[in-house]
Formats: C-alpha cells, sequence, structure tokens
C-alpha cells in the first residue's frame, strides 16, 4: 500500500486529510472484470456496505468502460482511501469531454443510450467531478473522472 498522498489540484492541496492507495491499474477491455472485482474487494476491505457498495462498483465499471470504449481502448484508475470517503479516479488520453455533456435525466431507454453510465456516475456519487487532462501527464489529452462515496 502506498503513503500519504493528500489530494491536490492546480491550485494546491484539496484536503489535508491522509490519502492510502488502495489500488492503481492501467487496464483494457480485456481486464475490466478483474478490475471490478479488484474495486470491489477493496471497497469491502474499507467497510462500504450493501447497497452502496454495488453502487459504487457499478459506477466505477461504467465510467471505466467509457474510457475503453470512447477513449482509445484503455485508461488507469486509482482507488484511494481519503479520510471518510473511498475515492476513485479514471483518467484516460482519450477526446477529452466536460460534465455539460452528462444529461440531467435519465437517457431514454430507446436503444439510444449515450451518457447513461455517467448519469448513473454521478446520482451515485456523493461527489462528483470532471476534468480535461490526464493528473499524470498535465497538459495532454483526455479526461480524469472522480467520484467518491461516504464509507459509513
Amino acid at each position: 500500500m502506498l503513503t500519504p498522498d493528500p489530494a491536490t489540484s492546480e491550485n494546491g492541496p484539496l484536503d489535508t486529510r491522509t490519502a492510502t492507495c488502495l489500488l492503481r491499474r492501467r487496464f483494457t477491455a480485456r481486464v475490466l472484470p478483474q478490475l471490478r472485482l479488484l474495486v470491489e474487494e477493496c471497497a469491502v476491505r474499507e467497510g462500504l456496505a450493501e447497497p452502496r457498495r454495488g453502487e459504487f462498483v457499478l459506477a466505477v465499471d461504467e465510467i471505466a468502460g467509457n474510457a475503453v470504449e470512447h477513449a482509445g481502448g484503455s485508461g488507469r484508475l486509482l482507488l484511494r482511501r481519503i479520510g471518510d470517503e473511498l475515492e476513485c479516479r479514471i483518467s484516460d488520453s482519450g477526446p477529452g469531454f466536460s460534465e455539460a455533456v452528462i444529461p440531467e435525466l435519465l437517457p431514454g431507454l430507446d436503444g439510444a443510450h449515450q451518457g447513461r453510465g455517467l448519469w448513473l456516475a454521478r446520482l451515485v456519487a456523493d461527489r462528483f467531478a470532471v476534468r480535461a487532462g490526464d493528473a499524470e501527464a498535465p497538459g495532454s489529452r483526455g479526461a480524469e473522472v472522480t467520484l467518491a462515496v461516504r464509507v459509513q
């Protein structure tokens, strides 16, 4: 396990709580099922109870799936415990997007599910953000989606 790593942004520390890295992985479509299991195992160890655990794992899977489908077939996941939250950051090097593309209402059930995974992730998260670029490579293309849930 990696040791303390405070959450940061371009403007400096966001939070003075200690962050503990639980999982850091690069992923492709082939390893999405394994990634989902690893996220769930970490959530169990950290005490995230059902039904929140299932919602969190589903939301993470949706965002990771979007990175694979829309951003070149791969991405990076960082799962951390920060205070009373589990935070997952998923980044990619695709064309990028903003939160503005996420529908306000549930997208239709007519087969056109554009934005449904993002909508779901934002709905279940206690904290949700989208930013351009990749935290590991400043100035790069892509997007970084952060979602967090409180562990009670």
